[in-house]
């Protein structure tokens, strides 16, 4: 496997929380009941607002969906990979970094041990090459 394989997971929690934040944002705006006064008498607009972001939503909810499963099917096959590896502590580095997604410093002072976060950093660039 690749760093980049191995990043996959982490980008993916990325996207899905840019598409929870654009659809909240979207929401807001369909629902804000903020008035303009014309002196004409007129309905409150929320429906029209509604119906004119209700497909953009729509089709937002759907990509949430679609990669949410993506997620969770990435999670599988990064914690298959993890769990085939022999050795616990290499295990544990890249279940911090991958997984929990965590930075090199955090990882590092998890591990304990005095490693430093560029020796663990090391450890998984010397597995990843040497497989």
């Amino acid at each position: 496997m690749t760093k980049q394989e191995l990043s996959q997971l982490y980008y993916l929690n990325r996207e899905i929380e840019q598409l929870k934040n654009r659809i909240a944002e979207l929401e807001c705006i369909a629902t804000s009941t903020s008035s303009v006064i014309t002196g004409m008498p007129h309905a409150s607009g929320v429906s029209d607002k509604v119906g004119k972001y209700a497909a953009e939503i729509a089709d937002l909810k759907e990509l949430l969906d679609l990669n949410l499963k993506k997620c969770f099917y990435e999670l599988n096959r990064l914690n298959r990979f993890i769990e085939s590896i022999e050795d616990s502590q290499l295990r544990m580095i890249l279940s911090l970094r991958h997984i929990n997604g965590l930075g090199w410093h955090q990882v590092a002072a998890s591990i304990g041990g005095g490693n430093s976060d560029k020796s663990v950093q090391m450890m998984e660039s010397r597995f990843l090459k040497k497989n």
